[in-house]
């Protein structure tokens, strides 16, 4: 498919926008998107650096202007006590300035991780079923042990001495592995 601007050359980029319920699609060269201005980062390619920046900026204005202002201010005053990076270079920059700044922009992190882990706040990543049976059985019992501490805490006893019985039988099959495996 040719540049629907200059026809001369093949288009690489392809453009969607859709206003009051019309679609219009682009298909410019790369020379014509950045004359034309398509490109956000014309002088540069679009990095992985560039992407999480977005992210943490999506709609900071729209997420601003519902904000009181003593939130903005301490928002802007919140600094690590480490190496002395704001929340705002934070913003800015997209990557902290050392461990502690974890610690310290912590309760300003949740909504940047929801949209970044399509709504969730805490990474639970895959493992192989081949080589994660210890990490997934370790798993299934921290799992069943904090379902056991509600159900004592909410005094259902029949369904806690159920969970009871499976943390054992995990357990002793574990222990059967292990054993299986040393030998």
């Amino acid at each position: 498919m040719e540049c629907q601007e200059c026809h001369e050359r093949p288009a690489t980029l392809h453009f969607t926008q859709i206003s009051n319920g019309e679609k219009t699609e682009i298909h410019v060269c790369e020379v014509c998107a950045k004359e034309k201005g398509y490109l956000t980062y014309p002088d540069e390619a679009y990095s992985f650096h560039h992407l999480l920046t977005d992210l943490i900026n999506f709609n900071a204005s729209k997420i601003e202007s519902v904000e009181n202002d003593a939130f903005k201010q301490q928002a802007q005053e919140l600094t690590c006590p480490h190496c002395g990076m704001t929340f705002t270079q934070f913003k800015r920059i997209g990557k902290f300035g050392c461990a502690s700044c974890y610690h310290t922009f912590s309760t300003r992190l949740d909504p940047i991780f929801r949209r970044a882990h399509a709504g969730n706040t805490k990474h639970n990543g895959k493992v192989p079923k081949r080589t994660g049976i210890d990490l997934q059985t370790r798993k299934q019992l921290e799992d069943y042990k904090k379902e056991l501490q509600y159900l004592i805490e909410t005094e259902a006893f029949e369904k806690a001495a159920i969970i009871r019985d499976k943390i054992k039988a995990l357990e002793s099959s574990s222990k059967k592995s292990e054993a299986g495996d040393k030998s």
